[in-house]
């Protein structure tokens, strides 16, 4: 318990934390602090860019193995049955009607590539290595959840079919576009292309990443200001309660792959998160009666700062002890 409670501690005097908290007190205060759209669009496509670059450098120092496989495998069969997962426990604990409580299980099928991002710099000062084709995991994890999410509404209800708009907004989506692309690009330059624009992708990353990070706590904050009177306690719970559940399956999955404490704790990270990026765009057009109020404010502003404070060293903590009592 004390080393939980000290990487929390640690995390949360980290700049990036301390720049979401930033964000999010400045939103509940009615500052007038923004961060103008065009220039939080440039942050994001620096991040994905350099996430997926980095990601495919290390798969190409690496090599492509049995173990690499294995791991994408499990990334689509956790991103299609989590929301399962969490659309039971909604029933559980809230009264969200069918339709909503399908569109906030498939955000938490998905993932957050900036909690994701959070895990690796959490491992990087821990000393953590972890295998690098992770953000290749992170890539897969983000369309199946969304197909989960149509299935659980077209058990009763009849227009949910899959439209053109639909099926491009999926794969398609400029957020995955981006990363896998640039993933490719990682994997056929390797070292040497990452050597070319070193000073841009690597030494700027963690600045930006605060920059992102104090938009997002804005974007938060807005949203739970907003939708106080929407979300009940059972709803707030379940926003804590399903990224510790994600966890504990994401430890399974890695542990029986054969990951590394660092490739463990980052499958964790990822079956914790919920997305706020692509599954909201798809809902738009795949769920347009679901109530945004609902998934965003959950995803963003309950789970995803949970995530960034405490959610992560307790997952580092948890798989630390497993895989070292093993």
């Amino acid at each position: 318990m004390d080393g939980i409670l000290a990487l929390a501690a640690d995390n949360l005097i980290s700049p990036i934390i301390l720049s979401f908290a930033l964000g999010v007190f400045a939103a509940l205060a009615r500052s007038d602090l923004t961060v103008p759209e065009a220039a939080a669009k440039a942050l994001s496509i620096y991040l994905l860019f350099a996430i997926g670059f980095k990601g495919g450098v290390s798969v190409a120092d690496h090599g492509i193995d049995g173990t690499l496989a294995l791991s994408l495998i499990a990334g689509l069969i956790l991103s299609g049955a989590l929301p399962l997962l969490a659309f039971f426990l909604l029933k559980i604990l809230t009264k969200l009607d069918t339709t909503n409580a399908a569109a906030v299980a498939g955000h938490y099928g998905s993932i957050s590539i900036v909690t994701f991002v959070a895990g690796t710099s959490v491992l990087q000062n821990a000393g953590i290595s972890s295998e690098g084709y992770m953000v290749a995991v992170a890539a897969v994890m983000e369309a199946p959840a969304i197909l989960s999410a149509l299935w659980l509404v077209s058990r009763g209800a009849k227009n949910t079919d899959m439209d053109s708009a639909l099926l491009r907004e999926i794969l398609l989506n400029g957020s995955i576009v981006l990363l896998v692309g640039a993933f490719f690009i990682g994997l056929i330059t390797g070292a040497e292309g990452l050597a070319r624009i070193e000073s841009f992708i690597v030494a700027p990353f963690q600045g930006v990443l605060c920059l992102f990070l104090l938009d997002m706590g804005l974007v938060a904050g807005r949203g739970l200001r907003r939708s106080r009177s929407v979300l009940k306690l059972g709803a707030l719970a379940f926003g804590i309660i399903m990224p510790l559940c994600g966890a504990m399956v994401g430890l399974g999955a890695g542990l029986a792959i054969g990951l590394s404490l660092g490739g463990v704790v980052l499958l964790m990270v990822l079956s914790a998160s919920a997305s706020y990026i692509a599954v909201p765009a798809a809902m738009r057009v795949a769920l347009p009666e679901a109530d945004p109020a609902i998934y965003l404010t959950l995803s963003l502003g309950v789970t995803f700062p949970f995530n960034l404070t405490i959610g992560i060293p307790i997952y580092l903590a948890i798989a630390t002890a497993v895989i070292g009592a093993s």
